[in-house]
């Protein structure tokens, strides 16, 4: 039996939510014995506890902190790529190996269809993106979905299989970071990254780059060069991680929820940036609560950008996607 995972501004809402299913357990067990007005009181008592627990619920999911974000972000049980694959597309064949050094687990590609419920519209895609584990096993042989240069150039490979074939590219991110190993830097991990920058700008194919849980660094942005940038609701995207700024400006990871308040890195803050174009509603409580409406939602909206992108001249793409990302950096003193 698994153990549900609680975060730390949750446990209000568990111990709550506790209380109310020992209470219909214990409606449930009631005997004859028992009188009718005892019955009708713990009814009574049930319904207000579930209002209670519906109202704090609502309080804490929409007035979450931009630390509590990064932490949702990282919930265990939320979806992963494949997790977005096999719920939105149908037809996935997995496609390996970079031609030059190896498969890295951490970044997982290939084509798929993608198709709205009456099938009307149906597109063959290229999509790519960083997966995690679920337990310490997997995580080890997903490398805790911090890709390494191989990965990046697998991702650069099937980009390039997609312009082919004129097929668009959508890449979902979801990384704590490149990694940072000395073999990663050995085999040219910035130059993979910067090379998948400088391509992805001049691909003339549609790209769309979706934010789905974590978006750290130059991991994240060695697939997230496109056309349109989605980013779900509790996800976060940076240059750092707030522990990580925590621990160069403070020289410990104690203030990282000052860090995470002074980076801005929510998909509301960015979205009021230009930095994203789209914000993905997320089910209350997060996307893991609900993994199959969150992919539907998903889904419509891939399918809306991919009809308006489609159609699209590929140089004007290009032009478009190179003033975009060339705008970007606006702040004032």
């Amino acid at each position: 039996m698994t153990t549900k995972v609680v975060l730390d501004f949750e446990k209000p809402l568990f111990e709550l939510e506790a209380k109310l299913n020992e209470m219909r357990e214990c409606l449930r067990s009631s005997t004859r014995e028992q009188l009718p007005s005892e019955i009708e009181v713990l009814n009574h008592d049930i319904e207000t506890l579930e209002l209670k627990v519906d109202a704090l619920r609502r309080s804490i999911y929409k007035n979450l902190t931009r630390w509590q974000k990064v932490q949702l972000a990282r919930h265990p049980e939320r979806p992963f790529t494949l997790d977005y694959i096999y719920m939105m597309t149908k037809d996935f064949a997995e496609l390996a190996g970079d031609r030059h050094f190896s498969d890295d687990k951490a970044i997982v590609g290939g084509f798929a269809r993608i198709e709205d419920s009456s099938s009307r519209f149906s597109q063959p895609v290229m999509i790519i993106g960083h997966q995690k584990g679920r337990d310490t096993k997997s995580n080890l042989y997903r490398n805790f979905g911090m890709a390494q240069p191989e990965g990046y150039r697998k991702a650069l490979r099937l980009m390039k299989l997609a312009e082919k074939f004129r097929k668009p590219v959508i890449t979902l991110i979801d990384t704590p970071g490149a990694f940072p190993g000395i073999e990663a830097e050995e085999r040219g991990q910035a130059e993979a990254i910067a090379r998948n920058l400088f391509e992805m700008a001049k691909l003339s194919v549609p790209v769309i780059c979706v934010i789905i849980g974590e978006g750290a660094s130059g991991g994240a942005i060695g697939i997230g060069v496109g056309d349109r940038i989605i980013m779900a609701e509790n996800s976060w995207y940076s240059v750092i991680s707030p522990e990580s700024c925590s621990s160069i400006l403070w020289r410990s990871w104690n203030y990282k929820e000052q860090a995470a308040e002074a980076l801005q890195l929510t998909a509301e803050d960015l979205l009021a940036q230009g930095i994203i174009d789209r914000i993905i509603p997320e089910p209350l409580g997060g996307a893991h609560t609900d993994p199959e409406k969150m992919a539907a939602t998903l889904k419509t909206i891939l399918i809306e950008e991919l009809k308006a992108l489609m159609p699209r001249d590929p140089a004007e793409l290009v032009h478009d996607r190179i003033e975009k990302f060339s705008s970007m950096g606006v702040w004032t003193e």
